[in-house]
């Protein structure tokens, strides 16, 4: 069983405080991974979907001469060279984004590579979670068991190079290319630590690393939290190895927490709510444009212990079928915030491009067992329960100061922040009056800083810092507290209708 899910499970929620303005707009799509997947509930070909990738005439003769004429007239006529294949990929996207639809796109070989390592939950590299803060690269974890685990590298060590190519200035995609690589070969990082004045130098083995998508703890009084961070292709056999593990351990309930968990593959789906929902039961239905219908029943069985749910806002497309399985047919209680919601199936088509580029295309929407869409509408909880107001604040702006007077939305955020770390305020409107200049200043003396009263880039991020604690305590997890109430009161009931 693996034994590090409480600190895991936490930085998640600190993730939001560091990269939320990156994570607006993004979920993982809910994917037939492969064709045979999509033949129906027996894997059989004869389902409504199993037509899929079927060729269709294509181009007839005077659409191809009007695109041919275009590429003509620009190879031509533009004042440049042109880059042919650009163009190609150019028309390409052009036509996903006619379809109105942010679900399907086109790939081209690097963006679909690492969509498809997503899927599989695993890849070649250092194993290292990074993002992109002010144009530099910074760790956001190691991986647990990974080369840079291994080799020393910590959170928040700014990467300055690898193999003496410079990552400054790179897109995120741009330096995670560089950064991964075939097992095996070297990565030599130039590092700059926080609180270090000279650059330090790691010298690692690139080597596979597979995504940990699932965790486990057992809690007090019988109570089994799993927590699944993404639906990839081996998310099903870890789930059933954590969950045997706690059930050998006396399990005597169950929360699921899927929070910020952004979707993944259909098929895990299914297998996962089929180890809670009757046999026989419908775990999800799948409607083509023509409108029929493939329900996909559960083959398991149900559980004698209670089973709840934990979800939020993050919580998306495959998070929400297992969400409405085990709503509907499981009696599952549903516990935290409204849903995502995103009720479309995609798949992927690879295999009919030789250059590694991939089209993913919206080909079904999905319904709950009774039937409903849950698109752009969501799954409301049982259950309504916030996190405090400091777990969704905005990270700081670090080039502004802010002081006596002044009035904006990051002086909200300071009050926010000041409350949450046991520094009244007195007020959290966003007027940087007396009050909030002296829970500054005190908060600066109790972290060795200036008693100024002003907020500077260093109190910013002292500041960022002890709220980052608080998010990470686990008593201050307002949601998961309330859902490992609610089913120790289940286990208590089962235990007095005996």
């Amino acid at each position: 069983m693996y034994k590090g899910g409480e600190t895991d499970m936490k930085k998640r929620s600190v993730l939001l405080l560091v990269v939320v303005s990156m994570l607006c707009g993004m979920v993982l799509t809910m994917v037939f991974n492969q064709l045979p997947d999509a033949a129906g509930p027996d894997g059989g070909g004869t389902g409504l979907l199993a037509s899929i990738g079927k060729k269709s005439d294509g181009l007839e003769q005077d659409e191809a001469e009007k695109l041919g004429t275009a590429l003509e007239i620009i190879e031509s006529n533009y004042y440049k060279d042109v880059d042919r294949d650009k163009l190609l990929d150019g028309a390409i996207n052009g036509m996903m984004e006619a379809l109105g639809d942010p679900y399907s796109n086109y790939m081209g070989k690097v963006t679909a590579e690492q969509f498809s390592e997503s899927i599989e939950g695993s890849f070649s590299g250092i194993g290292a979670e990074v993002t992109s803060v002010d144009g530099y690269v910074e760790v956001v974890s190691p991986i647990k068991g990974s080369p840079a685990e291994k080799a020393g590298l910590r959170a928040k060590d700014v990467i300055l190079s690898v193999n003496g190519e410079s990552l400054q200035g790179l897109d995120l995609n741009a330096a995670v290319a560089k950064i991964r690589g075939p097992k095996g070969s070297k990565a030599v990082l130039t590092v700059k630590r926080p609180g270090s004045e000279s650059s330090i130098e790691f010298q690692i083995t690139r080597d596979d690393v597979d995504l940990e998508t699932v965790t486990s703890r057992m809690e007090a009084n019988g109570v089994g939290v799993i927590e699944i961070s993404q639906f990839s292709l081996n998310t099903g056999e870890r789930f059933a190895e954590e969950l045997k593990s706690l059930e050998s351990q006396g399990m005597k309930g169950l929360l699921i927490d899927v929070r910020n968990n952004p979707g993944g593959v259909l098929s895990v789906v299914i297998d996962i709510a089929g180890q809670f929902v009757p046999k026989g039961e419908l775990i999800v239905q799948v409607e083509n444009k023509a409108g029929k219908r493939e329900e996909y029943l559960s083959k398991g069985s149900s559980k004698p212990y209670p089973v709840a749910l934990l979800m939020n806002k993050g919580s998306a497309s495959a998070s929400e079928i297992l969400a409405g399985a085990l709503q509907q047919s499981a009696g599952a209680v549903l516990i935290g915030e409204h849903s995502f919601g995103k009720g479309t199936v995609q798949t992927s088509f690879d295999k009919q491009f030789d250059d590694g580029s991939l089209l993913k295309v919206t080909i079904a929407k999905w319904l709950t067992p009774n039937g409903s869409w849950i698109h752009e509408k969501g799954i409301e909880p049982d259950l309504q329960v916030s996190q405090p107001d400091y777990f969704a604040v905005a990270p700081l702006d670090k080039k502004q100061t802010l002081k006596f007077d002044m009035n904006s939305e990051d002086v909200t955020n300071v009050q926010i922040m000041l409350e949450a770390v046991g520094y009244e305020p007195g007020r959290k409107d966003g007027y940087y009056d007396r009050a909030t200049e002296k829970a500054v200043k005190s908060f600066q003396s109790a972290s060795k800083l200036k008693a100024s009263g002003i907020v500077d880039e260093q109190t910013a991020k002292a500041l960022e810092a002890a709220l980052i604690e608080e998010i990470q305590d686990p008593g201050n997890d307002t949601q998961l507290n309330r859902g490992i109430a609610e089913v120790v009161k289940e286990i208590k009931s089962q235990a007095s209708n005996k």
